[in-house]
């Protein structure tokens, strides 16, 4: 493919700046129009970049809706999306006009399991809180009943939405001492381990959720579900904002009703909620769950094979979520 001219490639547009690896391997195979910047393309950039283009790696900051399938036009084949999940993609629009969807599932389930242990040994170990006190020049002195945390071990983690993100976690904690239960989301199968979320919430000193956005999981966490945990259960989310309600945690981080929250993702991101970045009892990171060179290469790769299977194979691709058009036009 590499041999034939600009002008008879496939188009892709490529909607944010990825590994040099994966740009080089678009550039070979497509005429790529290259959105060379970590910033997102503005909506109405988007829209007209995406004109007639047969292919759009899009990222989850990118909405591939209705609007932009039909100003790409029937040329459209592929949407392939760098993220493991969709909530981005209208992947219903997407199949109604033929175009195949994909994802990265696998890519970032370690790096993010990782996280969710980091941040929660960040927070019971009160880590960030110990650093922000010697940037800050604060005068100290060890003493043995000075800002004790607590261990891992013998506690109970309860993962809310046992996936492949939710399944690593738990042999991750378990490697600690923890004890684990799960709960699945709405919508997932039921596993026979399984425990409703109630029991979940009243039962673990951890909760961490690896749940998909979705119409059924937007605001699991509420006021009613954070009354539930325990005073000294702290919660964790690595999975999308917008299941927690932000409000409510406010309140029950404020009122003391619940022990402390780590937080990789927000409900209004990149905004965050101004009281969070108030409380001592709060870790915050910048949505940092796939972050890593190793995960990033991967997820490149496999939008590439996505987009290569589909516009110059004519086959199915490894990890279409869709129906659509896999043969060549």
């Amino acid at each position: 493919m590499s041999n034939l001219s600009r002008e008879r490639r496939p188009r892709v547009l490529c909607a944010r700046r990825l590994p040099e690896r994966t740009l080089r391997r678009l550039a070979e195979m497509f005429d790529l129009d290259l959105h060379d910047s970590d910033a997102p393309l503005p909506r109405d950039l988007f829209l007209a970049r995406a004109d007639g283009v047969s292919g759009i790696l899009a990222t989850l900051a990118d909405r591939v809706d209705s609007d932009l399938l039909q100003r790409a036009g029937p040329n459209l084949r592929v949407v392939a999306n760098f993220a493991a999940g969709l909530d981005n993609v209208d992947v219903e629009a997407a199949t109604a006009r033929g175009v195949l969807v994909t994802n990265t599932p696998g890519a970032v389930t370690r790096p993010t399991a990782e996280l969710a242990v980091a941040l929660t040994l960040t927070l019971l170990r009160r880590v960030a809180e110990g650093d922000r006190l010697l940037r800050g020049r604060v005068a100290w002195e060890w003493a043995p009943m000075w800002m004790l945390g607590s261990g891992l071990k013998g506690r109970t983690l309860g993962i809310v939405g046992f996936g492949r993100i939710g399944k690593d976690a738990a042999r991750l904690a378990s490697a600690f001492g923890m004890n684990v239960i799960s709960t699945r989301r709405p919508g997932q199968l039921a596993d026979p381990a399984s425990v409703p979320l109630d029991e979940l919430l009243r039962s673990a000193d951890v909760v961490s959720l690896h749940c998909p956005l979705t119409v059924e999981t937007k605001h699991l966490i509420g006021s009613r579900e954070l009354s539930l945990m325990r005073p000294t259960a702290i919660l964790v989310n690595t999975s999308r904002g917008p299941v927690v309600d932000e409000r409510a945690l406010v309140a029950a981080l404020q009122e003391q009703r619940i022990a402390g929250a780590a937080l990789d993702v927000f409900e209004f991101e990149p905004a965050v909620t101004a009281e969070l970045l108030e409380l001592e009892n709060v870790v915050l990171t910048p949505h940092l769950g796939g972050a890593t060179w190793e995960a990033r290469e991967e997820m490149g790769a496999q939008c590439a094979e996505a987009l290569e299977a589909v516009l110059i194979e004519g086959v199915q691709p490894k990890y279409a979520v869709n129906g659509g058009r896999s043969g060549r036009a």
